[in-house]
């Protein structure tokens, strides 16, 4: 995917779970590289050691919230990205332990512009932690939650279920999805909640 016209920054960093990588993951990560010419993708929770609960948002730190390994999200992020036009060279993807913001450093260069988009009080934690590091932060949208769209509990809770899903995802994602039998895994982790 060639820039059009001239991009705003040189490296932008972005982050997320993707657990599991739907289609406003994509939307995300797009707007995200229109605006820089390498993009880094940052993974968080990248393996239990580095989640952690915050008040904010408990759930996201769940089993049941994180059924998918690092490697696994790396593999769905990179086959989307060049899915949709990107080629390797315009993107890197890293382990993002923003529950430890003080290890950032090791995973991606601070002089880096980091995108965010915020729903929630976790969002805005986020760029509380990014903002003490000294980073430069640039907000890509900030929406109430009621507006954000397709969240991953949503379609992980339709897998549950047994009702359609693959709508939500994008091609590649749906084929590992299947691949790795997700839908067990997720089934699985509920049962050891309840």
């Amino acid at each position: 995917m060639k820039q059009d016209k001239e991009t705003k920054f040189e490296i932008g960093v972005i982050h997320g779970r993707f657990q599991i990588l739907h289609n406003d993951h994509v939307k995300f990560l797009l707007a995200g590289k229109k605006l820089c010419d390498h993009l880094i993708v940052g993974i968080t929770n990248p393996d239990p050691s580095l989640t952690k609960a915050h008040d904010s948002n408990p759930h996201r730190s769940t089993l049941i919230a994180n059924p998918m390994t690092y490697y696994e999200r790396y593999v769905m992020i990179r086959e989307t990205l060049l899915e949709n036009g990107l080629e390797l060279s315009e993107f890197s993807i890293v382990p993002f332990p923003i529950n430890v913001p003080e290890l950032l450093k090791y995973y991606a260069p601070m002089d880096a512009v980091f995108f965010l988009s915020i729903y929630d009080g976790w969002g805005r934690q986020k760029k509380e932690y990014l903002e003490e590091l000294g980073l430069k932060v640039h907000i890509l949208w900030e929406v109430p939650l009621e507006e954000k769209g397709l969240s991953g509990s949503d379609i992980r809770n339709s897998m549950l279920k047994g009702e359609p899903w693959e709508h939500f995802l994008p091609t590649a994602a749906i084929k590992l999805v299947k691949k790795w039998d997700i839908i067990t895994r997720i089934r699985e982790l509920s049962k050891k909640e309840i």
